[in-house]
């Protein structure tokens, strides 16, 4: 199954820290932009929300 990958609307195209997210059954992907094809997250949706919660504060 192809994921559709999403970068944030915040990124741009001069190297920085970004990363793209994908729906997935049962939660959320995270991968970094920069290595498409390296690791990648699963997060659950309640632990999705929670880094939110934890991002948006800084």
């Amino acid at each position: 199954m192809e994921l559709s990958w999403k970068k944030s609307s915040h990124s741009d195209n001069l190297g920085g820290n970004c990363v793209e997210l994908a729906s997935l059954a049962g939660g959320v992907g995270v991968r970094d932009s920069k290595n498409p094809d390296g690791p990648r997250l699963h997060l659950a949706p309640a632990t999705f929300r929670a880094l939110l919660t934890v991002l948006k504060e800084r």
